[in-house]
């Protein structure tokens, strides 16, 4: 579980990512001292005490509100538009006409940044 990077969830709301750093045990019996690097600017380092399920993704409550921790998995790569045999993901469906934009089917633009560039613009 060292070096995981795990989901925070606040009353089954994701509230923030962390690093597990370091798990070593309480004093209390069966319960761990839990060290997360919040992956948040500033950086911020926070230690909890937690019984082994709650740290495998158990719900808990701390100061009264429940929380819950849940293991970080990276996506397949195709797993947000299979990509072309040039690389290109397929989620860049159109190019407009003239001036090299591309957009997506959920309605977004991409655009290059040498395009960018040459326009001049500015935002």
């Amino acid at each position: 579980m060292e070096n995981d990077i795990v989901l925070i969830y606040i009353d089954d709301e994701p509230v923030a990512f962390a690093r597990i750093e370091e798990i070593r045990p309480d004093v209390k019996k069966e319960w761990f001292i839990i060290k997360l690097l919040m992956l948040q600017i500033p950086l911020q380092v926070v230690s909890w005490i937690l019984k082994a399920d709650y740290i495998n993704g158990s719900s808990f409550f701390m100061n009264g509100r429940m929380m819950r921790l849940e293991k970080v998995i990276c996506p397949d790569d195709d797993a947000g538009g299979e990509e072309t045999a040039g690389g290109q993901s397929q989620m860049v469906k159109k190019e407009v006409e003239g001036d090299g934009r591309k957009t997506s089917g959920a309605g977004g633009e991409v655009i290059s940044f040498a395009q960018h560039r040459k326009s001049g613009k500015k935002e």
